[in-house]
């Protein structure tokens, strides 16, 4: 009876996941997911209502400060729509960033002690965000009867944003998450850098609404042109250029390449220092 044989060799300084590792560790990947959403709702007293629930008073507290008080215009979109779209869009970038970041910390025990590809860790952080993302979606439908609002064939587009708000924040979380490994001044910096960014992304307030000596701003910001496209598909506003389109595929895939490059870079020293 033959038996397999195992090499297990340090990764390089610029190497890439094996990607044969990836799909023999899928099972790995699965679990950590569903571990993740059952730790998120075990023991809440109303589960997984607060997917819905988070996002829906964030909006409503955009719409009253943003859509009454300031008076900020949507393109003719309730703004109650507006936000809730913006406020979903967002969440799916800014989840899988703040999610993945904190994994190997949280897990060490495993990193330090089981071989596995430590990859799957902060990427299976997606699945929670994904599911959540998922519920939040049916709720919005149902704001769209309400509203009477038919975004129309650009709805198509949904799933290939989703992706590419997922790369974003997988590539960026998966830098962090190496990083922190060694410097935990991430825990403190990161949720304040979210924030920011949040603010600097028009997720509560459109572009009309940004001063024209600003605007190049934005304009060069990959985080608008992904709530520019989102919203697009959720609420049918106006198409965003081509080049936004294109430079969102781009930078997704940039973001990502470069968050594995850098966890990859700093993986032989997981098990020494975290």
């Amino acid at each position: 009876m033959s038996s397999a044989r195992i090499v297990i060799t340090p990764p390089g300084r610029l190497n890439m996941p094996r990607w044969h590792e990836l799909w023999e560790a899928r099972e790995i990947f699965y679990r950590f997911g569903i571990r993740d959403v059952v730790l998120r709702y075990r023991q809440t007293a109303i589960g997984v209502a607060w997917v819905v629930l988070q996002p829906l008073v964030t909006a409503g507290i955009f719409s009253i400060v943003f859509g009454r008080v300031a008076g900020l215009p949507t393109g003719g979109v309730p703004y109650m729509l507006f936000a809730f779209a913006g406020t979903t869009a967002w969440t799916v970038f800014s989840g899988v960033l703040s999610r993945a970041a904190p994994s190997l910390v949280a897990n060490q025990a495993l990193v330090s002690k089981v071989f596995f590809p430590r990859v799957v860790v902060p990427l299976s952080t997606a699945l929670s965000v994904l599911l959540d993302f998922a519920v939040s979606l049916a709720m919005f439908a149902v704001l769209l009867v309400v509203y009477g609002v038919n975004p129309g064939w650009a709805l198509l587009g949904l799933p290939l944003w989703t992706v590419c708000a997922v790369a974003l924040g997988s590539g960026l979380g998966l830098a962090a998450s190496a990083i922190m490994v060694k410097y935990r001044d991430v825990t403190y910096v990161l949720p304040w850098l979210v924030q920011v960014m949040m603010y600097a992304t028009p997720v509560a307030y459109s572009l009309d609404a940004v001063p024209a000596n600003l605007s190049w701003l934005f304009a060069v910001n990959p985080l608008t042109w992904l709530m520019e496209c989102f919203r697009w598909s959720m609420l049918g506003t106006a198409a965003p250029p081509a080049w936004q389109v294109v430079g969102l595929v781009v930078a997704s895939l940039v973001a990502l390449a470069g968050g594995l490059l850098v966890f990859q870079r700093r993986e032989r020293e997981f098990a020494d220092v975290i």
